[in-house]
């Protein structure tokens, strides 16, 4: 391939390692054309499954910050960069792979992170960014404007807004029972307040009488 070829594959695996959430480098030995085009298409809208070089790979990787890689660029390789969620993508893959085991995960990047194969299949296990903000817009409790903020969070922030709630909750437990028992401990200071309060009531009355029967 001549240099100014290769400069311009380059230029576009890079790019598209840039404009992607996530990209998984599979090995792809033995599928047909035809189970290439149904996993391509299984990703969605915007992402794409593409046949790619290792050397002029790993360039294009070293150029973005993730040279760790290269041990992954080896053997037949074909990279699904995903431009939607990450986690939509990864379930796709991963059916895919159960449906035709020739398909083998190598690992890749999601939101920056290299991950290994291992990792790419927990993320396939996590509930969709739909679900884990249907959930929290609900916990929101109507605030429409936090809700909103939310869907434009990546996920690795949804995740951590699930698990800060999740705490909130905790340390709201202890102190929702601690001030129980304190309310019922006010309760005969109030009554005793208002015994008191009819006491000194009593007393007015009384003087007043007695002050009108010395008048007579």
């Amino acid at each position: 391939m001549p240099t100014q070829a290769k400069a311009a594959v380059i230029d576009e695996i890079t790019e598209r390692f840039q404009n992607s959430s996530a990209a998984v480098l599979t090995e792809y030995r033995g599928l047909t054309v035809a189970q290439l085009t149904q996993l391509r298409r299984s990703l969605g809208a915007g992402s794409s499954y593409a046949v790619v070089k290792n050397t002029l790979t790993k360039r294009a990787a070293d150029s973005v910050g993730h040279s760790d890689l290269a041990p992954l660029l080896t053997g037949p390789t074909a990279i699904a960069f995903i431009e939607g969620d990450p986690v939509e993508a990864a379930k796709a893959i991963r059916d895919f792979s159960r449906a035709n085991p020739l398909l083998v995960i190598k690992g890749g990047v999601v939101e920056g992170r290299t991950v290994d194969a291992a990792e790419v299949t927990r993320l396939a296990d996590v509930e969709s960014r739909e679900v884990l903000l249907a959930k929290l817009a609900g916990a929101m409790k109507g605030n429409l404007t936090k809700a909103a903020g939310l869907f434009q969070a990546p996920l690795s922030q949804v995740a951590r807004l699930a698990a800060a709630l999740q705490e909130k909750k905790a340390a709201d437990a202890p102190a929702e029972a601690a001030d129980a028992p304190a309310e019922a401990a006010d309760a005969p200071a109030a009554a005793a307040d208002d015994s008191s309060a009819a006491a000194d009531t009593t007393d007015q009355t009384e003087t007043a009488a007695a002050d009108a029967a010395s008048d007579d």
